[in-house]
């Protein structure tokens, strides 16, 4: 589960705008990560699951990846998402495809029956993931804050 360090770790990494490009487009401040890391350890005390920190073969920490409860109050509601995100050093080096399939297995172990993966319609990336890992497009939505186009995928586990 994410440390409290993974928080700093978390900011300085994420802290690149085509990082964040679907997030928000910026970098957040260091407290969202530091509620971020302490809700993923009550997820994981909780459920067993949450985003964990993915680490690189040196042991330094490139992203996350993991699943969580849905947080909005739009879209998939009652649902568990899976997700990722790294570094931009660290893209297309199969990080993401290989810790997605990581939490799958410990989802199924939980005894998740399926999971979502909310993506932005226009990150190519982050659908090849989806694709990789065998889920299938369910819903395209509009999101209510930055009014984008994203894409719901679905997997039964």
């Amino acid at each position: 589960m994410p440390t409290d360090e993974d928080a700093f770790a978390w900011h300085r990494v994420f802290a690149d705008p085509e990082v964040m490009e679907f997030h928000g487009g910026r970098a957040a401040e260091l407290s969202v990560y530091e509620e971020l890391t302490a809700r993923q350890r009550r997820h994981d005390a909780e459920r067993g699951f949450c985003l964990w920190s993915v680490l690189d073969g040196s042991g330094d920490v490139v992203g996350f990846t993991g699943a969580q409860p849905w947080p909005h109050a739009w879209g998939p509601a009652g649902e568990i998402e899976i997700g990722w995100r790294l570094g931009r050093a660290h893209w297309g080096l199969g990080y993401a495809s290989a810790a997605a399939e990581e939490t799958l297995g410990r989802l199924r172990e939980a005894g998740v029956p399926h999971v979502v993966a909310m993506v932005d319609a226009r990150n190519t990336r982050s659908i090849a993931v989806t694709r990789r890992l065998g889920m299938r497009l369910v819903e395209q939505f509009t999101t209510p804050a930055s009014e984008r186009e994203g894409h719901c995928y679905r997997l039964d586990l």
